[in-house]
């Protein structure tokens, strides 16, 4: 069998940023390509036995799915709030922090916020709009909940002692099991 050439990587130009494009061949794969968007790059995987001009029609359709869906969801980021959770990732991250967009939502009824990883919706946060009205330090721990969240995914003690960075966490941790309390919720289960 032939060994098939080399796929480059691509820069693709996303509502002021560049996404680049890593694709590699996977024997593994028998049919369909997978991808993952992480940050600002998009990692595909693709059947070996593809031709270079089957590779460039399912990243074509890759590339449009991701940037249809980054676009709908640019049009909806929050600026207010996005320049909050700027000013708290400058103030106890180190500015180190990136993310895709952030928006208010009306349809979260258990959970304060989350941000997804992978996906199309990659660095996309959202927080429920029911916390509006709560105390700043509770609604900019949720937000710095979330953002500590884009470098760590789960909630491990390497988490913990990165948002601990933010002041008021065990302040607003207490604050937020009241709520629950007073709802009975499980306080965890809520972020």
């Amino acid at each position: 069998m032939m060994a098939q050439p080399p796929l480059p990587q691509r820069q693709i130009p996303d509502g002021g940023r560049t996404l680049t494009l890593e694709v590699v061949r996977d024997r593994r794969l028998k049919a369909a390509a997978h991808f993952r968007l992480e940050q600002d790059t998009i990692r595909v995987r693709v059947p070996s036995h593809l031709s270079v001009d089957q590779v460039e029609r399912v990243l074509d359709d890759i590339v449009a799915r991701v940037i249809k869906q980054r676009q709908r969801a640019r049009k909806q980021n929050d600026i207010d709030l996005d320049q909050r959770a700027h000013d708290l990732n400058r103030l106890y991250f180190d500015g180190e922090l990136r993310w895709h967009t952030i928006r208010w939502v009306s349809n979260m009824q258990r959970r304060l916020g989350s941000c997804s990883a992978g996906g199309t919706t990659d660095g996309d946060i959202r927080i429920s709009d029911s916390i509006r009205t709560w105390p700043a330090y509770v609604v900019d721990y949720i937000l710095a909940h979330e953002l500590a969240h884009r470098k760590y995914p789960d909630h491990s003690p390497a988490f913990w002692a990165y948002l601990a960075r933010y002041p008021h966490t065990e302040r607003a941790r207490g604050f937020i099991e009241g709520v629950a309390y007073a709802q009975g919720q499980d306080p965890e289960s809520m972020i």
